[in-house]
C-alpha cells in the first residue's frame, strides 16, 4: 500500500507542474497587458492635450489677425483719409501698413500651424472660409504693394478694388472667428459663450467707432455755418432785435415830435 502511495506522489508532482506552469505564464502576460493599457490612456491624454493646445493656439493667431488687427487697420486708414494735417496723415498710414503686415504674419503662423495638425478636409465651413480667406489676404497684400500713383487714371480703380476686397476680408474674417468657436466647441465640448459675448463686444465696440468716424466730421460741421448759409436766430436773439426795434421806434416817433413842436414854436 505505501508502495502504490509513493507511485501516486511521484505521479502526481509532474502533473500539478504541468498545471501550475501555464497559470505561472499567464501572469506577466496579464501584468504586461493592463500596463500596456495604462500607457496607452496615458499617452491619448497627452495627445489630446497637445491637440487642444494647438487648438486654442490657432484660434487665439486668428483671433488676433482677422478679428482684431486687420479692423483696426480699416479704422486707422479711415482717420487717415480724414486727417487734413499731412503729417498726422502720413502717420495714420504708416500705422495702417504696420498693423496690416502684423495681421498677415499671424493669420499665417496660424494656417501652418492648422496644415501641420489639424487633419483639413475642408467638409465645414469653417475650414473654407479659412481657405478662402488666407488666399484673400495674401491677394490684399499684393495690391497694396502695387498701390498706383495718386493723380493716374488706375487709382481711381486700385482704391475701390482695395477697399471692397478690404471690406470683405474684415467682414468674412469675423463671420469666420464665430465659425471657429462654434468648431471649438464640437471639437473639445468646453462651453464657449463667454468667448462670444467677448469677441461680440468687440466687434460692436470697433462697428461703433467706424461709424463715429464717418460722421464725425458732419457733427463737427453742424455748429459752423459760412456766409452763404442763411443763420435761423435762436429765441433769446429775436426777444433782444424785437426790443431794439422798439426802442429805435420810439426814439424816432420822439424825434418827429420835437421837430413838429419846434416848428410850431
Amino acid at each position: 500500500m505505501q508502495h502504490y502511495s509513493k507511485m501516486l506522489a511521484i505521479l502526481a508532482i509532474p502533473a500539478c507542474q504541468a498545471l501550475l506552469l501555464p497559470l505561472a505564464a499567464d501572469q506577466p502576460g496579464e501584468a504586461n497587458q493592463i500596463h500596456g493599457h495604462k500607457y496607452a490612456r496615458q499617452n491619448l491624454h497627452k495627445i489630446n492635450a497637445k491637440i487642444n493646445k494647438d487648438i486654442a493656439v490657432h484660434g487665439l493667431l486668428l483671433w488676433s489677425s482677422m478679428g482684431f488687427l486687420m479692423p483696426l487697420g480699416v479704422l486707422v486708414i479711415r482717420l487717415s483719409i480724414r486727417e487734413e494735417n499731412r503729417a498726422r496723415a502720413k502717420a495714420f498710414f504708416l500705422l495702417h501698413v504696420i498693423l496690416q503686415v502684423l495681421a498677415l504674419i499671424l493669420a499665417t503662423s496660424g494656417a501652418i500651424l492648422s496644415i501641420k495638425t489639424f487633419e483639413n478636409s475642408f467638409n465645414n465651413h469653417h475650414q473654407r472660409i479659412g481657405l478662402i480667406l488666407y488666399v484673400a489676404i495674401w491677394v490684399q497684400a499684393l495690391t497694396g504693394l502695387l498701390r498706383p500713383r495718386r493723380g493716374t487714371k488706375r487709382r481711381s480703380i486700385w482704391y475701390f478694388l482695395h477697399w471692397i476686397l478690404g471690406t470683405a476680408v474684415s467682414l468674412l474674417g469675423i463671420i469666420n472667428i464665430y465659425t471657429g468657436i462654434i468648431a471649438f466647441h464640437d471639437k473639445t465640448s468646453r462651453a464657449t459663450w463667454v468667448w462670444n459675448i467677448l469677441f461680440t463686444a468687440q466687434v460692436s465696440l470697433i462697428a461703433f467707432l467706424y461709424l463715429f468716424i464717418e460722421k464725425w466730421d458732419y457733427m463737427r460741421r453742424q455748429g459752423v455755418t459760412s456766409g452763404n448759409e442763411p443763420t435761423t436766430p435762436s429765441p433769446d436773439n429775436l426777444v433782444s432785435s424785437q426790443i431794439e426795434s422798439r426802442k429805435d421806434l420810439v426814439l424816432v416817433s420822439c424825434s418827429k415830435q420835437n421837430a413838429l413842436k419846434n416848428l410850431f414854436d
